[in-house]
């Protein structure tokens, strides 16, 4: 999401609302601890308000008590923060459901999970990813998630050599194709390679266990049917694919 998205709904609502706003935007969705003046005016600007250029900020924070708070100073400008209860009447304001808080915050770990990744494919599976998640595409973002997982897993367990590869793999599945290159293992199953994954020493055996109840949430999103996923177990899948291949 944007913050030309974000603000849309109350552009006509006010000057305040719409710095609150555009402050919650920089807490949740870029992992801004505070901003100074010019930093809003920036983000107003992004979000294309009129005349954010003239407009007294400064005056308008000063007004906004108890929504905002300084926290300290950046040179000789002050750094701004929304408050817990500036936080409560932005949500309000937007009409913003109760479990975005825990939404936020799984995409506020995936991101910084991102920054610290590499692998361009990925990165791209976890974006997307992200994406859903903002939206409250909850089935899309497992399926992504878990792409990018596999992507991982597969890159992991060729790099254990293909010596030790085959073997481990035909443990599980012995009609499976020798692997010669790493996109052989697309080929493979995926429940069996959570297994030569074991196999091969990159996971324990409750790690093991944790991918498989993983894998089956997946399925279940990913293929048609009336399944309906909830925020926590979202969050759930998402802590512990995290914990078990990332970190």
């Amino acid at each position: 999401m944007t913050i030309v998205e974000f603000l849309h709904p109350i552009k006509s609502k006010g000057i305040k609302n719409i710095c609150l706003a555009a402050m919650y935007f920089n807490q949740r969705y870029q992992s801004g601890e505070s901003l100074t003046v010019e930093g809003l005016r920036a983000l107003l600007k992004r979000a294309k308000i009129p005349r954010a250029a003239k407009l007294n900020l400064a005056a308008t924070l000063s007004q906004s008590a108890p929504y905002v708070d300084t926290i300290g100073k950046e040179g000789n400008r002050f750094l701004w923060s929304i408050t817990n209860s500036g936080e409560a009447y932005v949500r309000e304001l937007l009409e913003l459901p109760a479990n975005d808080i825990e939404i936020e915050n799984d995409v506020s770990s995936l991101e910084v999970l991102i920054s610290t990744i590499s692998d361009k494919d990925v990165c791209d599976y976890l974006s997307e990813a992200v994406k859903c998640l903002q939206v409250n595409a909850l089935r899309a973002c497992i399926v992504f998630l878990w792409s990018g997982a596999v992507k991982k897993i597969r890159d992991d367990v060729f790099s254990c050599g293909v010596n030790n590869v085959n073997p481990a793999i035909a443990k599980f599945d012995p009609k499976a194709k020798p692997v010669k290159k790493v996109d052989d293992l697309v080929l493979v199953k995926e429940s069996t390679l959570i297994l030569a994954s074991q196999e091969l020493g990159l996971f324990d055996k409750n790690q093991r266990s944790v991918l498989e109840d993983c894998l089956n949430l997946r399925n279940k999103c990913g293929h048609p049917g009336k399944y309906k996923i909830g925020p926590k177990k979202a969050s759930s899948f998402i802590e512990d694919l995290v914990g078990v291949v990332f970190e």
